[in-house]
């Protein structure tokens, strides 16, 4: 016979939070922002559905998505103790690996800050005053009861979602092969946020340089859509 699993009002107003905060209509400029796709676009390294999933396979795996779910765990962790982030703010601005990269995560994670007053009651910090991208999404989870396994899905499945959708506009992609790439992408999503659950600043590291010089390209491409 069937059982139903108990799911309390708080964990369900929790889960309607964090759906919030990373859903695309959130107001951290995601949607301008290809993290260096637009030129592998250009170069014709992606060209469809299959060049896409490799591509961001890599990414979540061994790229700059999971360093940032690594230093997503480590804020959530300092956070939840009520420990400084700083050391780990600083550490996330300097791994940005091109000027794009780092104006990409440090005005989503300024946005993002600004965006949770409406939850936290803050004042806003304004552009200077806050950590990257993954920085800022750690501390509000761990600050607002967002579990950090919930938090790492999240982060991840909403990063990738974004660079598919920018793929759906600069390939072009079908909207089915943009949901098909998110299908094959769910297991690595889920994969690489167990990994990161468990992890420590030691397990930082990339070896995705094709896709860092492809963003620092994209710096001087002639013509562009995308920010970065």
């Amino acid at each position: 016979m069937p059982t139903a699993t108990t799911t309390t009002m708080t964990e369900t107003a929790t889960l309607a939070r964090l759906m919030t905060w990373l859903s695309p209509a959130f107001p951290v400029g995601a949607f301008a922002y290809s993290h260096g796709l637009e030129r592998a676009i250009h170069d014709g390294l992606i060209r469809d559905r299959a060049s896409l999933t490799a591509w961001l396979e890599t990414l979540l795996e061994h790229g700059s998505a999971w360093n940032d779910a690594v230093l997503l765990a480590e804020t959530w962790r300092h956070a939840a103790a009520s420990e400084s982030i700083a050391a780990v703010a600083e550490f996330a601005e300097a791994m940005a690996g091109s000027r794009e990269r780092h104006m990409e995560t440090s005005l989503q994670g300024a946005a993002f800050a600004d965006a949770i007053a409406a939850w936290s009651g803050e004042p806003p910090t304004g552009e200077d005053g806050a950590p990257a991208y993954p920085v800022a999404v750690g501390a509000a989870a761990a600050r607002h009861g967002v579990g950090l396994d919930d938090a790492l899905v999240a982060y991840l499945h909403a990063f990738a979602s974004n660079l598919v959708q920018a793929c759906v506009r600069l390939v072009p992609l079908g909207q089915r092969d943009g949901v098909a790439t998110l299908a094959a992408l769910e297991p690595i999503v889920l994969r690489s946020a167990r990994r990161a659950a468990g992890s420590t600043l030691d397990d930082l590291g990339s070896c995705t340089i094709r896709a860092d010089i492809l963003s620092m390209n994209h710096e001087t491409q002639y013509s562009r859509v995308f920010r970065s």
